[in-house]
């Protein structure tokens, strides 16, 4: 399958694989690049540039085909060391750099004249016209259904993706909600040129978390996750559980005068111990409403293939039986899921 975001990465499937903290190691990267896709190391989950050109070596040595680096320009009283993270980024010959957070346009000029091509994530259309102003070669169109950060507009995906197919020029790939072949094929309909996934990643057997992760997502309805930080207006999309239920009380009984320090236990420092350490209650994690799409643990190589086998079959025998008048086609199955 060809498209702008294939052709523009150099890679062989249109599926990106999302940056998250504490999950976008070497091991999640090297997995997805080498199955095709677009594999992405977290940068701030290093914790330093140092930390993060050992983590791009360490993924060299896994693959030699295209993989990115995720850099999140968060807001902080003392900022990560983001020069050093984007002269790391430059000097290790990394030629895709998914940013996200705040706008990174001061970043650019530095990645483009390095031949980095910039994928911005982004909420709305209009914070997706902005990255496409300032230079940035594609965005990532986040819907409301997406795991992290939704923005504040509560736009899902079957609106949100239109949209920006009228306005955008540069190309764009759809998250949130993103799964299997029939997410697949639903975003390229709806004018994306790919889908970027990130819970369904987690629950494959290379990611680099703990095997509860996994089995919670695996549990998992799409009715399970929730709202936190709303009252704050940093709205995250998370995996419920006794921490999140902990937060929600502390929201309702606050409400308007909450702060982020009445919360800090159920956030502050959670990944580490959610993600490498299995406290499955410790507080708010990043999950997508696409955890009651995910019923199995693959590997990521299988996962990919049956993703494309699928959009495949979708587009060859569901839609161009429709369009033949072919009612039997319309009833092809989905794949059975690969176990292994």
């Amino acid at each position: 399958m060809r498209t702008r975001i294939t052709d523009l990465f150099g890679i062989e499937h249109p599926i990106i694989q999302g940056g998250m903290h504490y999950v976008g190691f070497a091991e999640m990267a090297a997995a997805v690049s080498e199955a095709g896709g677009l594999g992405l190391i977290t940068a701030l989950t290093q914790g330093t540039p140092e930390n993060l050109a050992k983590e791009i070596a360490r993924c060299r040595e896994m693959t030699d085909k295209p993989f990115g680096v995720n850099l999140t320009f968060l807001p902080a009283v003392t900022p990560p060391d983001y020069p050093g993270y984007v002269k790391v980024i430059i000097e290790s010959g990394v030629k895709a750099v998914e940013t996200a957070g705040n706008n990174p346009q001061q970043w650019l000029p530095a990645l483009k004249e390095a031949g980095i091509k910039v994928i911005h994530k982004c909420t709305s259309v209009r914070h997706s016209l902005k990255a496409e102003a300032i230079g940035c070669d594609a965005v990532s169109v986040d819907g409301f259904e997406c795991g992290g950060h939704p923005g504040e507009d509560d736009v899902p995906n079957f609106i949100l993706l239109p949209r920006a197919a009228e306005e955008l020029k540069i190309p764009f790939v759809a998250s949130g909600g993103m799964a299997d072949g029939r997410s697949l094929v639903a975003a390229l309909s709806l004018g994306a040129e790919g889908m970027n996934m990130g819970t369904r990643f987690v629950a494959t057997q290379e990611a680099p978390v703990h095997a509860n992760v996994k089995a919670a997502l695996v549990a998992a309805s799409e009715l399970d996750t929730r709202l936190v930080m709303r009252p704050l207006r940093n709205t995250e999309r998370v995996l419920n559980n006794a921490g999140v239920e902990r937060l929600v009380e502390k929201e309702k009984t606050l409400g308007a005068a909450i702060t982020f320090n009445d919360i800090a236990e159920e956030v502050a420092g959670v990944y580490p111990r959610v993600m490498r350490d299995g406290d499955m209650d410790a507080g708010a994690w990043s999950c997508g409403m696409v955890a009651g799409l995910i019923n199995d643990i693959p590997t990521v190589k299988a996962l990919i293939e049956r993703i494309m086998s699928e959009a495949d079959a979708i587009i060859r025998q569901r839609l161009a039986g429709a369009l033949d008048g072919k009612i039997e086609a319309l009833a092809a199955r989905r794949p059975e899921p690969v176990l292994a």
